[in-house]
């Protein structure tokens, strides 16, 4: 049977049900959230005169669900309109809903019997093509299945998600013995294209793997820290990025993910496990487990009570973030912590060279990381074949589910089998046995590498490596390029031949900030396509961050002060022209943006033939918190998009869109999403969003592909619509009363007037179709006047030294 998902229902509307059902939203899919009728009113429905037979009662719990969900911070919607995907009922009165759908998914309370209870319902009312699925993370999913039908045991299986399931890439998908190959394969293929999973396959042994390692791990660590009298900053400060982790660190983690939700998976998974004696030591640990206790019965459950390991505090009307003293257990201010071993660590471009100098340290910092990584590895180890029969599924649940930089099994080959090994048992956690037998065998390394590039995974049960097939999906630059496919390089970007005429140009400067070499390196490709070797062009990188975080501000701002102004307007003319010919060329360009897409990575996106993006994208036209306007393109490109369609309309009054215009620029909006970027105008209608980061590229060069196929001409040269004096003066009106009211700073209103005269097209005497180089010339020359500015030039310094920007 071919299976197709086209409706689904989640049965749960607590904080992980109401994000599952708004990340199916997210891929397009129509769901209908339910939960259970509540057994009692509420003093305002009493107040109200309501009964528990009114409709907004009995749904009572489950929109309160979903309305969370839509106000969450992070974001569970890529817009907030896409809720409007999501329908809700309880399971009284519309359980019929699942006779309708393509897959159920449960995500209720971690009780076998109610479970049980609810599937025996589902399987008289699904349809026989009908998936269903458990979000459990730690209950078997066999047990779940017990007494069912074999239809529904054929189509039943795990899908444990991570939460908050928007951002984090892990789906652990866990089939029984009776669940059907081609239904793991639907949701394998569905979770990976349609959600952007990276689908781990996980045995049906208790918490999978990510919390089973998680948990495991983290147990130690906390035992640990309230042993050695560790604090709650200073353990963040360690075990954060300096070792390859988010920023959250440890306390941070626990207070996103509630504190009561760590007792809890920590209780349930120490009596699920009482046959793991290594992870038992630390799960039954008095001190750990007193102090979450209490932190639970106090109602400290982390971020959603708004106090955990941390707490907000005001104080003289600023925030302030206090830590809990886990001696005293009372809220403190403490100073960051600063370590001799953290600070050379991140001084270090690569993971490997950072835990190098944290595994030789021997202060407080070191010590720590060294306890976590070699126990860390130790138990990884201990976990094969339970969970996983090789190391790569561990590997990428780690890295998936946790935001790690690398998981137990690379890191390991980081810092070197045999080197590790002995340091593991120096410090009383030595490896599982198989990998002694591995260093017998004289076999090094976990993985098998062709340059950086994994190629083989050890197999513990063969004693020797299987390959690992390359995922045809997947195009990693980096092994392009070790593949001998670099067409050209500069300091600023690199060509490279990823196959089919299709040439990627890839920018290699930090954040990917603009410059000159980049911009070199743009049109070569360009030139490239004209002289017949190649068809077309991809724009984008492998960064995890930022495909583009603007100009080269640093670059900018010593020109300015250094007087140099024939040689910056040459620069931001380089970046209008190539944006131009980039839009006009009549081969196709298309751009892959993702992450931070800032100020000219905007103007290079919205200039591109196409745009494939990435659906985690933050775009903005942000250059007023540099003190200047958008002067590649930018102002000239959101004219075209929001203010031109309009005005091609008879009578439609030019300010409102002008407005929209003003705010992007003015205000510096970002949206958070690609689907957010579409509705402020940053995308078109005809540009993709793909929801798999990893499918970035390869779907871009699809597109090129696609648009060569189906005879890809270029647009006509188009006229922009220039307001002219009457829009300028009510938009000067506005930003007065902006500048009265106390919202913008003098400065501002002075920035504010160079960006509203650059776009309405200056003092014309009436509206005007003018060309676009006539707005470009505005831009610049409002650009390089700004620059001169030395409250502007303050902006920049202080953007380049704190990251934060200046009021002035």
């Amino acid at each position: 049977m071919t299976y197709k998902i086209h409706k689904a229902v989640v049965v749960g509307a607590g904080t992980m049900g109401a994000a599952i059902a708004a990340h199916l939203a997210n891929a397009g899919v129509p769901v209908t959230l339910l939960d259970i009728v509540p057994r009692e009113l509420t003093e305002k429905e009493k107040a109200k005169g309501l009964t528990l037979e009114d409709p907004a009662v009995r749904n009572r719990i489950v929109n309160e669900g979903l309305e969370r969900a839509i106000k969450s911070k992070p974001a569970s919607f890529h817009a907030k309109e896409l809720a409007s995907l999501v329908s809700t009922g309880n399971l009284e009165d519309d359980f019929d809903v699942i006779a309708e759908a393509d897959w159920v998914i449960e995500v209720i309370i971690e009780n076998l019997k109610i479970k049980q209870d609810l599937m025996a319902r589902i399987d008289e009312v699904r349809s026989e093509h009908c998936i269903v699925s458990t979000n459990t993370s730690g209950i078997p999913v066999t047990d779940i299945a017990e007494g069912r039908s074999e239809g529904f045991r054929q189509h039943f299986l795990g899908t444990h998600f991570f939460n908050p399931p928007r951002y984090l890439k892990l789906l652990e998908v866990i089939p029984t013995a009776d669940t059907l190959p081609e239904v793991v394969e639907t949701i394998h293929h569905f979770g990976e294209f349609r959600l952007g999973k990276g689908i781990v396959p996980c045995k049906d042994t208790p918490n999978f793997i990510g919390n089973r390692l998680g948990f495991g791990t983290g147990a130690f660590a906390l035992d640990y820290i309230l042993k050695n009298g560790y604090t709650v900053k200073e353990v963040d400060t360690i075990t954060g990025p300096a070792i390859g982790r988010p920023k959250t660190g440890t306390f941070r983690l626990i207070d996103l993910v509630g504190v009561d939700v760590w007792e809890h998976v920590g209780t349930n998974l120490q009596k699920a496990i009482p046959h793991d004696e290594h992870a038992q030591r630390y799960l039954s640990s008095e001190k750990a487990n007193t102090l979450i206790h209490q932190m639970v019965e106090n109602g400290w459950l982390g971020n959603k009570a708004k106090q955990g390991f941390y707490k907000m505090v005001r104080k003289d009307g600023k925030k302030e973030f206090w830590s809990l003293n886990l001696e005293t257990l009372e809220y403190e201010l403490e100073e960051k912590p600063k370590f001799d071993s953290i600070g050379e660590a991140k001084g270090k471009d690569t993971l490997a060279e950072k835990l190098e100098v944290l595994l030789a340290a021997d202060d407080r910092a070191g010590q720590l990381v060294q306890a976590m990584t070699y126990q860390g590895l130790a138990y990884a180890s201990e976990c094969i074949p339970e969970i996983a029969d090789t190391p790569k599924p561990i590997d990428d649940a780690m890295r998936w589910g946790f935001g790690h930089q690398a998981g137990p099994f690379e890191i390991w080959d980081m810092i070197g089998l045999t080197k590790a090994i002995e340091a593991m048992r120096e410090a009383g956690f030595p490896p599982a046995g198989w990998v002694g037998e591995m260093v017998e065998n004289g076999i090094e390394t976990f993985y098998q590498y062709d340059g950086d590039r994994k190629v083989g995974l050890y197999n513990p049960a063969t004693g020797d490596y299987v390959n690992i097939e390359p995922n045809p999906n997947v195009i990693v630059l980096k092994n392009q390029k070790e593949a001998g496919k670099l067409v050209s390089r500069n300091t600023g970007a690199s060509l490279i031949d990823i196959g089919d005429g299709v040439v990627c140009v890839e920018f290699q400067t930090k954040m990917n900030s603009i410059d000159t070499e980049i911009l070199d390196m743009m049109n070569e490709a360009m030139d490239l396509v004209e002289t017949g070797e190649f068809q077309g062009v991809v724009i984008s990188n492998d960064d995890e961050r930022a495909f583009c975080a603007g100009a080269n501000l640093f670059g900018v701002v010593m020109a300015a002060q250094g007087g140099m102004w024939d040689q910056l307007s040459d620069i931001v003319k380089q970046l209008q022209d190539t944006n131009m010919r980039m839009r006009y060329f009549p081969n196709p360009v298309v751009v892959a943006p993702f992450g931070l897409t800032l100020g000219g990575g905007g103007e290079i996106t919205m200039h591109g033939n196409r745009v494939v993006a990435a659906s985690e994208l933050y775009l903005g036209q942000v250059e007023i918190g540099a003190g200047v306007i958008p002067a590649g393109g930018g102002t000239k490109e959101l004219l075209r998009r929001i203010v031109n369609p309009a005005m091609r309309v008879k009578d439609v009054a030019v300010l409102p869109f002008m407005q929209k215009v003003f705010e992007l620029i003015g205000q510096a909006e970002v949206a958070t999403s690609a689907v957010e970027a579409r509705q402020m105008g940053f995308l078109a209608p005809a540009d993709r969003i793909v929801m798999n980061r990893d499918h970035l590229l390869s779907e871009a060069k699809k597109e090129v592909l696609h648009m060569l196929d189906t005879g890809y001409t270029p647009p006509r040269p188009e006229k922009i619509y220039a307001a002219g004096r009457d829009t300028l003066a009510a938009l000067r009106a506005g930003i007065y009363m902006f500048s009265e009211g106390g919202y913008i700073t003098e400065y501002e209103s002075h920035i504010g007037e160079k960006m509203i005269y650059a776009m309405t097209g200056g003092e014309l005497s009436k509206p005007t179709w003018v060309d676009e180089q006539y707005i470009l010339d505005l831009e610049r020359e409002a650009f390089l006047s700004l620059c001169g500015e030395e409250k502007t030039q303050e902006r920049m310094w202080s953007l380049l030294r704190t990251g934060k920007v200046k009021r002035n």
